[in-house]
């Protein structure tokens, strides 16, 4: 029986050979950073990509959609942008055996490389696009085809030059991966479907979402309504990329699961949907990634947003999310390798004792560059007992730390083991007798925020201001 099963493993993994014949490429990663990627074998190397969805009505091919597809997928008009309203860095260790998946909010306020000064992250690929359109057309060029090829690549590689710079250096972009409209719809239908849980229902005509509460599966336009949707949503963009986060988490699960692999039939509509709409640099070689891909099956993927702050009016750009170069630096960093155990932190083995949860004050201070998570952790911990203080905004910091008045660790373990062990002790004569003080730092995760299949994905949920209780569902993550 064991053979039986590795052997249509093996057949299922197999099958993906034929999926870089005729795929769509674009010439946007340096040979050199290609050749140095390639020689990682079998991921000896840490690889990054760069995942992009681009609101754009046109398919792979460039070719415009038909106003029947648009009107299924509630895509609106075309008005001649090309924002790219998702950006994912997928960071992938040396060992191969996780993945830390790193979101860019839209509107984060940021340097657009080659000089284009300070502004929406989303904006980066537009503005160079247009600007290497007119270079060209000045130049004499007449040939639109060109000129949409070439300015659309230039646009790329001045995107991946930006979200690297914002790493300081520490992330090289090695591979690029773009989808649009019509690619999610027909990925998503290949695999049929994914399942999604929502704490309440909403509707949005924007998008075309109107979802009941709950846990439902869903593809296709339905899909594509669900991360798109930021419109009614409590934390606007922020939920949306939550959204996205659990999207992408159980998509990972469902592709990478002996259910896809095996059904041969999923897997030819997968390879089609993958070729007729799917955008990947040159000299990727999808065939060997996938085979290094089989040891994530036993590993885990978690899904992570850079630190912002709380939404800004700008003259030029609109309603914007500040962004602390350096803090996304150092978060970045941190999630850049295994993290090492802390000595003094986490939960006591047993359960703590000392002072019942309704003797102790807590206040929780946002240090984590998250806007909103102090009073998500302060509700939570209101909510198992612990007396109400304040949430507060403070300093920047890479890990959860909690501190309590002289004498006092018994009060900040019970505090720790509420948390979930994500935190370090540290003993504090400014903080008041019977008080604990929390520090969120941008290691924060809740044992209850995450969702821990038995494919190994993990998909770290950022608080919300909501106090309602989750809607359970089985494995599947609740959100907004």
């Amino acid at each position: 029986m064991s053979a039986s099963v590795l052997l249509v493993s093996w057949y299922g993994w197999t099958y993906l050979r034929g999926i870089t014949d005729d795929i769509v490429t674009t010439d946007v990663i340096p040979s050199s950073v290609t050749d140095q990627g390639a020689a990682r074998k079998p991921l000896d190397g840490a690889i990054d990509i760069l995942l992009v969805g681009v609101d754009s009505r046109t398919d792979a091919q460039g070719k415009p959609l038909s106003d029947e597809v648009l009107a299924l997928l509630n895509g609106g008009v075309a008005d001649g942008t090309l924002n790219t309203d998702t950006m994912i860095l997928v960071h992938i260790p040396q060992d191969g055996t996780r993945a830390v998946a790193i979101s860019f909010p839209r509107d984060a306020y940021v340097e657009i490389a080659d000089g284009f000064g300070k502004h929406k992250l989303n904006s980066a690929m537009l503005r160079q696009k247009n600007d290497t359109s007119q270079r060209l057309r000045n130049e004499g060029v007449a040939d639109e085809a060109r000129i949409e090829r070439e300015s659309t690549q230039a646009g790329r590689r001045t995107l991946i030059k930006t979200i690297e710079g914002l790493t300081g250096g520490a992330v090289t972009v090695d591979r690029y991966a773009e989808v649009n409209l019509a690619s999610f719809y027909e990925v998503t239908q290949a695999i049929g479907g994914v399942e999604v849980c929502l704490k309440q229902a909403t509707r949005d005509s924007d998008s075309g979402a109107d979802f009941p509460a709950g846990p439902q599966t869903i593809a296709g336009a339905d899909a594509l309504s669900f991360v798109r949707q930021r419109g009614g949503l409590p934390g606007g963009d922020l939920d949306r990329i939550v959204r996205q986060q659990v999207f992408i988490g159980a998509l990972a699960r469902k592709v990478l699961s002996t259910g896809t692999l095996t059904d041969f039939d999923k897997l030819a509509d997968l390879v089609t949907a993958v070729k007729r709409s799917v955008v990947l640099s040159e000299r990727w070689d999808i065939t060997e990634f996938a085979e290094q891909m089989q040891g994530l099956v036993s590993g885990n993927i978690q899904f992570r947003t850079i630190p912002v702050g709380d939404p800004t009016d700008t003259w030029s750009d609109g309603n914007v999310l500040p962004v602390d170069p350096a803090a996304v630096r150092q978060f970045i960093k941190g999630l850049a390798t295994d993290p090492a155990p802390r000595s003094g932190s986490s939960a006591p083995a047993t359960t703590p004792t000392g002072p019942p949860p309704s003797a102790i004050t807590v206040q929780v201070v946002n240090s984590s560059g998250v806007a909103g998570k102090a009073i998500g952790v302060l509700e939570t911990l209101v909510g198992k007992g612990f007396q109400r203080g304040d949430a507060i905004s403070g300093d920047y910091l890479d890990s959860t730390v909690v501190r309590y008045a002289t004498g006092e660790r018994a009060g900040a373990d019970r505090v720790i083991s509420a948390l979930g062990g994500n935190a370090e002790a540290t003993e504090d004569d400014s903080v008041p007798r019977g008080q604990v003080r929390v520090y969120v730092g941008a290691d924060f995760a809740q044992a209850d925020e995450s969702d821990t299949s038995s494919a190994g994905v993990v998909t770290t949920i950022a608080p919300t201001s909501s106090s309602a209780p989750p809607i359970t569902a089985q494995g599947v993550v609740c959100v907004n």
